[in-house]
C-alpha cells in the first residue's frame, strides 16, 4: 500500500490537556520566538505544506509569495485554534486532520515542506520524514526549526534521562534529546544552511532550550514517490 494510502484515524494525536497548556504556553513565547518564525518562513514560495500546525502561530509569518498553505495538526483542540488563525492569515491557509507518519496528500504536490517544533513529539520520525520526502516536489525544500540535543554536558544528560522517563508522558510525547540534522540525512535528504540556536536567548535553560534552525532540499534527482 502507497503512504498516501495509509488509512489514519481523524484524530490520530489526542492530548486534550497538553493541548491546552500548549496553547497558553506558546502564546507567552511568542516574543522570544517569533523572529525565529519568520526566520524559518522567510522565501517560502509556492504551495507549502505544515504538518504540525499546532495553534498556527506561524501563519501570519508567511510572506504573500505563498500561493497556499496546506496546515496538517493531529490533535482536534489544537486544530480548532488553527482554523482561527488560519482565517487571520494573510495567505490561503487549509487545515487538516492527518498524521505525519501518513500525509493524506499527493506526492510531489508541495514546493515546500515546514516543521516547527513538531518533530519532538512525532512518533516515527523516519517515516515522517519519508512522507515529507515524498510529499515535496524533486528539488523541493524543508524549513526546519525543532527542538535539538544538546552539544554535550551536563544538558545533555539531562535530556536523555528526561526522554527516558517523565517528559515525553508530561508533553504530549515531545523528546528534548532528538537529533533533527541526523535524522534528515539518514532519511535522504541534502542538508543546507542550519545553526543552533538557545530560546530563550537569555535567562534560564530549559530542556527545550536547544534548538536548530535551518533547510534541506529533496534530492532532484529523487525517485521516492515512485
Amino acid at each position: 500500500m502507497p503512504p498516501s494510502a495509509r488509512p489514519t484515524p481523524r484524530d490520530a494525536v489526542h492530548h486534550p490537556l497538553f493541548a491546552r497548556f500548549y496553547a497558553r504556553l506558546s502564546v507567552s513565547a511568542e516574543p522570544a520566538v517569533a523572529p525565529h518564525r519568520k526566520e524559518l518562513l522567510r522565501g517560502t514560495a509556492g504551495r507549502v505544506i505544515e504538518v504540525g500546525a499546532g495553534n498556527g502561530l506561524n501563519f501570519a509569518h508567511y510572506p504573500t509569495t505563498v500561493a497556499e498553505v496546506v496546515a496538517i495538526e493531529p490533535e482536534s483542540v489544537l486544530r480548532r485554534l488553527a482554523v482561527s488563525a488560519a482565517l487571520r492569515a494573510d495567505v490561503p491557509v487549509d487545515v487538516a486532520p492527518g498524521a505525519a507518519e501518513a500525509l493524506p496528500v499527493k506526492s510531489e504536490a508541495f514546493d515546500f515542506a515546514v516543521t516547527s517544533l513538531v518533530l519532538c513529539s512525532v512518533r516515527d520520525v523516519p517515516r515522517a520524514l519519508g512522507e515529507l520526502r515524498r510529499v515535496l516536489r524533486p528539488g523541493g525544500e524543508l524549513r526546519f526549526f525543532e527542538h535539538g540535543r544538546a552539544p554535550g554536558g551536563a544538558m545533555a544528560s539531562t535530556q536523555r534521562v528526561l526522554d527516558r522517563t517523565v517528559w515525553p508522558r508530561l508533553f504530549g510525547g515531545c523528546h528534548v534529546s532528538r537529533d533533527t540534522v541526523g535524522a534528515l540525512r539518514a532519511a535522504g535528504f541534502e542538508v543546507g544552511a542550519y545553526r543552533r540556536i538557545v530560546v530563550p536567548a537569555r535567562g534560564p535553560k530549559f530542556p527545550t532550550s536547544c534548538c536548530v534552525l535551518g533547510s534541506a532540499r529533496r534530492p532532484a534527482s529523487d525517485d521516492a514517490a515512485s
